[in-house]
């Protein structure tokens, strides 16, 4: 197996990744395999050489920070189950390029850990689901994607070179993600019943949850996922179009932080920026005018990046 993966954390990366290792592989009958292994799902999709698409899958989180264990089942199982809708065997792995765009492969130590796990590929090429989003969204053409789902991640390529904006992580970044923006409609929920600021609908209905006991928040709060503090995100959106005070200010806060993620996206070179993302289309509803003539709609999707990955590394175009 070839393993190719990006081990660098950098705010720029090259195109170009360091190899770990070769062997030889059948030129004859290959297939790819493109993976997009997030916060949320891990989606799998199985194409010949001619771009057929054979099978597909898809399995729960597989965002390294939750434990490399957990993502490499995840990845796994969606590929199985790509396989498996194709009608094919595990021998066929063999005769397989794998590319893969990995949640939380930014972190050094992370990259390192998955790449010593086995996938049975002929090569796998292990990048940000960042970067296999931007390669889908706009080809071999420069462009900038801002990705918008449970996490939050902005990336400019130019050239052969990706420039990052955000996504460091729920704890300490993300802002305008679903995981983020639950967790701030929960804070002020939490807030509004303690009687430090005005309650509303929105705070009210999420306070229930908890049947109003913030002795049942606290311990459900402690062991949540970016994916879990996400679920609240939709709740936001629909209490803002039925015009609550607090929700309004919540998703108007939120719009703001992702204009200005946007915004330096641009002064990093992205002439055309597209949203994608569980969220994406509610922030689109939201954003001023002005990025009408900045926003495109995403040629591909992620998977289709992946797969290109795979293709590069196998020496098929």
């Amino acid at each position: 197996m070839r393993l190719i993966v990006e081990r660098r954390s950098l705010h720029s990366a090259s195109l170009r990744s360091a190899s770990v290792g070769t062997t030889g592989d059948s030129k004859c009958s290959r297939l790819f395999l493109g993976i997009d292994a997030g916060g949320t799902h891990c989606r799998a999709r199985l194409v010949d050489e001619a771009g057929r698409i054979l099978g597909s899958g898809r399995a729960g989180p597989a965002n390294l920070t939750l434990g490399i264990e957990p993502a490499h089942r995840a990845i796994m199982l969606a590929a199985g189950e790509a396989f498996a809708t194709a009608g094919l065997g595990r021998p066929m792995m063999r005769r397989t390029h794998a590319g893969m765009g990995v949640a939380g492969i930014d972190d050094p130590v992370l990259a390192e850990a998955i790449g010593r796990r086995r996938f049975g590929f002929a090569s796998v090429t292990l990048r940000s689901d960042a970067i296999t989003a931007c390669i889908g969204a706009h080809g071999e053409r420069d462009g900038g994607l801002l990705i918008l789902g449970t996490g939050s991640q902005g990336v400019v390529r130019r050239g052969r070179r990706f420039h990052r904006v955000g996504g460091w992580g729920f704890m300490i970044s993300d802002q305008g993600s679903a995981a983020v923006l639950g967790h701030g409609a929960l804070r002020r929920a939490l807030l509004a019943h303690d009687g430090v600021l005005p309650a509303s609908p929105l705070t009210r209905r999420l306070m229930r949850r908890f049947d109003n006991d913030p002795k049942q928040m606290l311990p459900w709060a402690r062991r949540a996922t970016p994916a879990e503090w996400g679920e609240i995100s939709p709740l936001v959106f629909a209490a803002a179009d039925n015009d609550d005070p607090v929700a309004g200010q919540l998703v108007a806060d939120a719009v703001a932080d992702v204009g200005r993620l946007l915004d330096r996206m641009v002064k990093l070179g992205a002439q055309r920026i597209a949203l994608v993302g569980g969220l994406s289309q509610s922030y689109a509803r939201h954003l001023p005018r002005r990025w009408t003539r900045v926003l495109v709609p995403p040629q591909r999707d992620a998977l289709a990046g992946a797969i290109d990955l795979a293709r590069q590394a196998a020496g098929h175009t």
